[in-house]
């Protein structure tokens, strides 16, 4: 129930934005990897102390040895502390077992689209994301774990978004971005009013994030408006049309026989996709007008783990590649 309390005041705000209607930098070099803890096998827990945000952040990593590149995965819009993380969530843990690639999960960051926030938030605190993940963090894991400096990074809902922001922040950093059920717009009206709603059903205030809807730190974090950055990036970009799909069964993984579960994610979970379906087709079109090339996987499918899932693994033969995997 409170799901679908959240998605209908998300969509009841999106849909009236249709109407027309008139933080001191850190020294990165103070950020260090405080802890290494060994998981079994190629897991790891890492703890790092990120100097911009002045606090501890956790990773799950799974590191196959010196030598290998790294793919970063986002956490949804709870950053993996309600439903779970990624390694809860989906096989990643299995699927990359046997894989010559660092995949690290970053734990927090809820509701902050892994972004610098201009202000810290009553609710979320400090939020210098994208500090930590592009500048503070790469030097550390390659020099610790010996990567070789290529990287992949992908994320799923709002963390799509993330992703795509990251690339295009930090040219060269990341040679693929996998873009998973996420809208890939934030400064036109109805973009800006929908992230206000995310933000706001975790007590957040976008404003705080990047400004008042005027600022032009909206537009510097648009993919749509700087999809010119990503020409060069390996790509692949995923959206559902809210129809079930192959995984709407009583027997997948998240409904585990539960009829609520299925009906729940058929209805509120039909809703989200539909809207972010909606919104990604213009960025995969402005990306084909440039000349850019992508991965586009357009399917019948609601906002659910499980195509995620599936993303990772139709993602990962592109990532390898591009990072020499």
């Amino acid at each position: 129930m409170y799901r679908l309390m959240r998605c209908l005041v998300s969509f009841l705000i999106l849909i009236a934005a249709m109407v027309p209607a008139a933080v001191a930098a850190a020294d990165p070099g103070d950020s260090r990897i405080l802890d290494v803890r060994p998981l079994g096998g190629r897991e790891f827990e890492v703890v790092v102390h990120s100097a911009a945000m002045d606090r501890p952040i956790t990773l799950w990593m799974s590191h196959p040895g010196s030598g290998a590149p790294a793919l970063y995965l986002l956490n949804a819009v709870d950053g993996g502390e309600d439903g779970g993380p990624w390694m809860r969530r989906t096989d990643i843990a299995d699927f990359f077992a046997d894989k010559n690639v660092n995949v690290i999960v970053p734990m927090g960051g809820r509701a902050s689209y892994y972004t610098d926030w201009l202000r810290d938030d009553p609710a979320l605190g400090r939020n210098q994301w994208t500090t930590f993940l592009t500048r503070e963090l790469p030097p550390l894991l390659e020099s610790r774990f010996g990567m070789t400096g290529r990287n992949a990074i992908a994320g799923l809902s709002m963390s799509a978004t993330s992703a795509l922001n990251l690339a295009t922040g930090a040219p060269g950093l990341y040679q693929a971005v996998g873009a998973y059920s996420g809208c890939p717009r934030t400064s036109d009206a109805v973009a800006n009013a929908y992230v206000h709603s995310q933000l706001a059903l975790f007590g957040a205030n976008a404003d705080n994030m990047w400004g008042a809807p005027d600022n032009p730190a909206w537009a510097e974090h648009d993919p749509m408006v700087n999809a010119e950055r990503l020409r060069g990036v390996a790509l692949y970009i995923s959206a559902g049309n809210g129809a079930p799909g192959a995984h709407e069964t009583l027997s997948d993984p998240g409904i585990d026989g539960d009829p609520i579960r299925l009906l729940d994610r058929v209805l509120v979970g039909g809703v989200m996709e539909t809207v972010i379906g909606g919104c990604t087709r213009p960025f995969t079109d402005r990306l084909a007008a440039l000349g850019i090339p992508a991965t586009v996987n357009f399917r019948s499918a609601p906002h659910a783990w499980s195509y995620w899932q599936d993303d990772v693994h139709l993602s990962w033969p592109i990532f390898a590649a591009a990072i020499g995997a």
